[in-house]
């Protein structure tokens, strides 16, 4: 089954919640603020979050957009909102799907077992393609296995995707907005969410955008992925 963070401030809503998802054999996490949703999809990997609009520290939209800085799980809104530009929004905006209150927990799984489905589906996905090698980094597109030098890299799924499109395309400049397109499958976003994924896999790949490797940004152009340029004679390797 799945690992599930609910992110909700009503007590009672919240305790409905965890009974009926544990009692269908979920795991599941509970919290009442954003700022305690993002504590805990930093430390801990959750297959799906369910999350309300309604938070008392940080409004939902707000926190949805911190979430898609750092973690590609996929999250199902909560909202009392039946607004449909609002809703058009947060699906814009990297939301999975959503529900509207009240509604209830046989729903709730019903789109939540559609999420995962679709999740697990395109983790399965990749390119009956070659092993991708750019220097000494390994890509394998349809295990979904990265190595740097012989060691594996733990990557999370938008990682991976990331690395994978730019070690497909070694030395092309890639525009964010392709990146957007095709990484994170939306016409348009916020350059923040490519900044923050392009940090993590920085620091995975032992780099630092001041220093590159790897990974290098073009300002207002995009990013391209290059094998790291060989020392001058007699110097060491960085």
């Amino acid at each position: 089954m799945a690992s599930v963070l609910v992110v909700e401030d009503d007590q009672f809503v919240r305790s409905a919640l965890i009974r009926h998802l544990t009692d269908a054999s979920h795991t599941v996490r509970s919290v009442g603020t954003a700022l305690e949703a993002l504590r805990e999809v930093a430390h801990f990997r959750f297959d799906v979050v369910v999350l309300d609009l309604g938070l008392p520290d940080l409004d939902g939209s707000e926190a949805l957009k911190m979430l898609r800085g750092i973690t590609d799980v996929p999250v199902i809104i909560a909202t009392a909102r039946d607004d449909e530009t609002e809703i058009v929004r947060l699906l814009n905006a990297g939301a999975d799907d959503y529900l509207t209150k009240p509604f209830s927990v046989e729903h709730l799984s019903a789109r939540m077992a559609a999420v995962l489905r679709r999740s697990r589906s395109g983790a399965g996905e990749g390119p009956p393609s070659s092993v991708l090698r750019v220097g000494g980094l390994t890509v394998d597109p349809l295990r979904r296995q990265a190595e740097l030098d012989g060691a594996r890299l733990d990557l999370t799924r938008r990682e991976f995707d990331l690395l994978a499109f730019l070690a497909g395309r070694p030395g092309v400049v890639v525009p964010r907005r392709e990146l957007l397109a095709e990484v994170w499958q939306q016409s348009y976003g916020d350059d923040q969410t490519i900044d923050v994924h392009l940090s993590w896999l920085r620091r995975k790949l032992g780099e630092t955008a001041a220093r590159p490797r790897y990974l290098h940004t073009l300002r207002g152009v995009g990013v391209k992925l290059e094998p790291p340029a060989a020392p001058p004679a007699g110097e060491p390797p960085r």
